[in-house]
């Protein structure tokens, strides 16, 4: 099969090459009606540009770094897989970088990274979206850079968020409305600012139903299949043990599950589970768990438009580099009314 080149495309819409690539890279002075045409029959023609040609003919490399902490959870395979989509969308290329903060020379392995790699943006990931130390590195680079769910609006980067506590007061809403008044709760890290906003989120739930939350119940885990379990002994092990436990992520509710049938205690008959995130382990496991459906592609996809956008890249007025994007409930079968 002969390859597609930017001549055919070119030549099917009507216009030079110049203004094809005009288009595929993003770049102004294109008038909206030929921009439609063009980007109408690059996906007709299924056209990929060559990204060493590409390259070649401009300063840029059109690859984007993804920064983060632990690349094989389940939310990094969601988080790499929307912005690798988005940006095949936009003839871009994606590395994954990790990053391991606790490592010696973590800093000049990041330098490295971009300064090898020619990164035309960067997309950074939390935990590590939070780190001073390391987004002063992406300054100091002049890379811009989009961060995911940080702590707070940053002032030189992009940023894209959905609501955590919003979220967990939703789930904690909808607890209480079944009828449970007693809800342990699984804190995420302290490190991960989301699972401080979760917090906040349960606890305000509770203080306006006018439900005392027992501190007893409220322990901290870190994100980990195995603190669930640790943590579910802990609490199903109570003398008044909760009738539904709520737990920062799906991973550890995953544990609390586990822990629940190895005591014999029915879900969700004597016991209401729900996590947080929607990742593919909470519709694995039986029942499936209720959960708060996080947009972790999405999230990364609007990433990739922020640092394709030409008027984000020229720091100029008007770049959308601030999104909140919804959440969404999402009721199965490991809750229920209480007992």
């Amino acid at each position: 099969m002969k390859m597609v080149t930017i001549k055919d495309v070119a030549a099917r819409a009507g216009v030079s090459a110049k203004t094809v690539s005009r288009v595929i890279n993003g770049e102004d002075h294109v008038r909206p009606e030929i921009r439609e045409a063009v980007q109408k029959v690059v996906a007709e023609l299924n056209y990929r540009p060559n990204a060493f040609a590409r390259s070649l003919s401009s300063s840029r490399s059109y690859l984007l770094g993804l920064f983060i902490d632990d690349p094989v959870s389940g939310y990094a395979a969601e988080v790499q897989h929307g912005a690798l989509l988005r940006c095949r969308e936009r003839s871009y290329h994606l590395v994954v970088e990790p990053v391991d903060l606790n490592g010696a020379g973590w800093a000049d392995h990041v330098r490295g990274s971009i300064s090898g790699l020619h990164l035309d943006g960067a997309i950074i990931v939390p935990p590590v979206c939070d780190d001073a130390a390391l987004l002063a590195v992406f300054a100091e680079m002049g890379v811009p850079h989009v961060l995911i769910a940080p702590s707070s609006e940053p002032e030189t980067a992009g940023a894209v968020w959905m609501d955590d506590r919003s979220a967990a007061r939703e789930m904690t809403e909808y607890l209480i409305g079944l009828g449970h008044r007693r809800i342990g709760f699984i804190q995420g890290p302290l490190s991960h600012s989301a699972s401080l906003r979760r917090e906040e989120g349960f606890r305000a739930a509770l203080q306006e139903a006018g439900i005392a939350c027992d501190e007893s119940a409220v322990l901290r885990g870190d994100f980990s299949f195995r603190s669930g379990l640790e943590l579910g002994e802990t609490l199903l092990g109570l003398a008044q043990r909760p009738s539904a436990i709520f737990a920062c992520n799906d991973d550890m509710a995953l544990g609390v599950l586990i822990t629940a049938m190895k005591r014999g205690i029915a879900v969700p008959d004597e016991l209401s589970i729900c996590g947080f995130d929607d990742v593919a382990s909470s519709r694995a496991a039986w029942p499936q768990i209720t959960t708060i459906r996080q947009p972790k592609a999405e999230m990364a996809a609007a990433a990739v438009d922020i640092l394709t956008d030409p008027a984000f890249r020229r720091r100029s007025e008007g770049s959308s580099s601030r999104l909140m994007l919804p959440h969404e409930l999402i009721v199965r079968g490991s809750t229920g009314e209480a007992p």
